[in-house]
């Protein structure tokens, strides 16, 4: 058996920083630390901190007035700023500066009067805060059908958004079909998908026409772990999403095989290179690391932690 294992992969610079506050929370305040909706889509790493004294919720309601609030990276809406305020509440921000951007540019467009189409997945925790900068100016389109149906005149004044985990080949038909319905229709100065979510999409469509299966480490709740497998699967590769080495079967492997293994932006590496270990002890596997793109990206701790390092 040989191993391909894909470059770049696992951890984005939006998930470095957002795992680096919570441990600074932790380590400057103790726990509990609260966190609005999970830090990242990846169950062994929101596992492990709720084991160290970190309480998700879905509902700041559920969180006692003045204690520390961590937002996630995937974003949150005004609405839930202020009602974070109105409960006294200590909140870091710690929201991909990525997704900061789209919310940005949705405030932006709104502001300038535009209708605003933004292209993701109902109920994503990244779609839910991005729509609530301008919930008056905005609709969700999931797929082409969706486009279908706008009920906007031709010459509407819209504009468009997308979800930064999307796969890009699925947002350009997107994109597409929404050019040729409202050919004036603007977008962002630049691309909204995440840099690392494109160069991991990059490295299965090129490293994945060598291989027999496809590993995906990362969880089911992560859009763009979902969108490696996806892609695979388009490739015509059987392609296994999972979270760690307990959910392997040997039946998904013959000895000879040739498995490609990446990890989606919020999957650890350790999970990886425990599937390593799996497969090198039971088929002999030989691992050969392939790097397709380099990422040299990082993103610094959110200022109300950085604030703290300086008074202390």
């Amino acid at each position: 058996m040989k191993i391909i294992l894909a470059n770049p992969r696992g951890f984005c610079a939006g998930v470095n920083m957002a795992i680096a506050s919570l441990e600074e929370a932790l380590e400057r305040f103790g726990p509990p630390i609260y966190v609005y909706h999970e830090i990242v889509h990846n169950r062994p790493i929101v596992e492990r901190f709720r084991a160290r004294g970190v309480v998700f919720v879905d509902d700041l309601m559920e969180v006692p007035e003045g204690s520390v609030l961590l937002f996630s990276a995937h974003g949150v809406s005004p609405a839930i700023r202020r009602l974070a305020q109105a409960r006294r509440l200590f909140a870091i921000d710690a929201t991909c500066p990525l997704v900061t951007k789209v919310h940005m540019e949705a405030v932006r467009f709104a502001r300038e009067g535009y209708t605003i189409i933004l292209i993701g997945h109902a109920g994503h925790d990244e779609v839910v805060g991005t729509m609530g900068e301008a919930p008056e100016h905005m609709i969700l389109v999931e797929d082409v059908a969706d486009v279908e149906a706008l009920p906007f005149p031709p010459q509407t004044k819209l504009a468009y958004l997308t979800q930064t985990t999307l796969s890009v080949d699925e947002a350009k038909v997107i994109i597409d079909a929404l050019k040729r319905r409202y050919p004036h229709i603007v977008g962002p100065n630049k691309d909204d998908i995440c840099y690392a979510t494109q160069n991991r999409q990059e490295a299965v469509r090129e490293l994945a026409r060598e291989a027999d299966v496809v590993l995906v480490l990362g969880s089911q709740n992560s859009s763009n772990s979902q969108r490696l497998a996806e892609l695979a699967r388009s490739l015509g590769k059987p392609a296994y999403l999972i979270d760690r080495v307990t959910e392997l079967q040997t039946e998904w492997f013959r000895p000879q095989d040739t498995v490609l293994i990446t990890a989606g932006a919020s999957a650890p590496e350790e999970n990886v290179q425990d599937c390593v270990a799996y497969l090198q002890a039971h088929f002999g596997a030989q691992v050969e690391s392939r790097t397709v793109r380099e990422e040299h990206v990082s993103f610094p701790l959110p200022k109300e932690l950085r604030v703290l390092a300086t008074a202390s």
